[in-house]
């Protein structure tokens, strides 16, 4: 038995309304990935700047040791000239050759410490002034990128200052968009929204195919669709379709009818 006047108006009313709350709710979650972005940018840095300043903690400390080893061996330096020193006034005061050779062996012994340390201290220093080069460095990106890190939070907060009031705007006019639907449609819609990462579930026909997985939709099928009688899912995707022309005022649809479906 076909459908009577008022039976496609409404189907044609239901599918209007569908395709009405999927643009609204599409606005929805295009402020929300707009703003969703950023929060995982502004992390994202947040982290960064927290891992360069463990480097920078890690480069100090590397340098306060490496500046400590210079000084303990500057140290070494000093306590065995002092040992040289009086190993050597020792010497004058010995009673035989073997005394004497065994200060001669310690002064020895020193001067070669002496000369292990110097040279320590030598390549110290420049390890030392390297890393202390890098360690400005270091220092001077993380500060640009604590800069950069103040003008994205600025953004964020701009964002969502400027989103919020749109953004609860827009969720009272779903609401009240989805109150216009019948619940077992409202249930579709909403399953088939969450089933896809955009969040479409009413897409329009664009060059025979489905506005949603582009999937080719057969001639007889475009023409069911346009005539809009009856709710229409892809085949391949599972979305609802509706003709492109779906926004437009259609003549068929009398005041009368306008008026009932306002009231559905």
């Amino acid at each position: 038995m076909s459908n009577t006047p008022k039976e496609l108006a409404s189907i044609e009313g239901k599918l209007r309304s569908l395709y009405h709350l999927q643009q609204i709710d599409s606005k929805i979650d295009e402020i929300r990935s707009l703003r969703g972005e950023l929060p995982i940018e502004v992390q994202d840095m947040e982290d960064e700047i927290e891992g360069m300043n463990v480097r920078v903690r890690n480069m100090q400390a590397e340098i306060d040791e490496l500046r400590t080893s210079i000084a303990n061996a500057n140290n070494k330096i000093e306590e065995a000239n002092n040992l040289i020193a009086r190993y050597e006034s020792q010497q004058m005061n010995v009673k035989n050759n073997r005394e004497f050779e065994a200060f001669n062996q310690e002064i020895i012994t020193q001067k070669l410490d002496i000369d292990l340390a110097k040279k320590f201290i030598t390549n110290a220093k420049k390890t030392l002034e390297g890393k202390e080069k890098a360690l400005a460095d270091t220092i001077e990106k993380t500060e640009a990128r604590k800069k950069d890190l103040d003008v994205k939070r600025d953004e964020l907060q701009k964002t969502i200052e400027e989103t919020r009031k749109e953004e609860e705007e827009l969720i009272h006019e779903s609401e009240k968009a989805a109150h216009t639907i019948e619940q077992r449609l409202l249930s579709a819609y909403h399953r088939i929204r969450k089933s896809y990462r955009n969040g479409l579930a009413v897409v329009t026909i664009e060059r025979a195919s489905c506005g949603g997985c582009f999937g080719t939709i057969p001639p007889q099928r475009q023409l069911e669709i346009g005539q809009r009688k009856k709710v229409i899912l892809c085949e391949h995707c599972g979305r609802i379709l509706v003709d492109s022309n779906i926004e437009k005022d259609l003549s068929e649809i009398t005041a009368q009818q306008i008026e009932y479906l306002e009231k559905e």
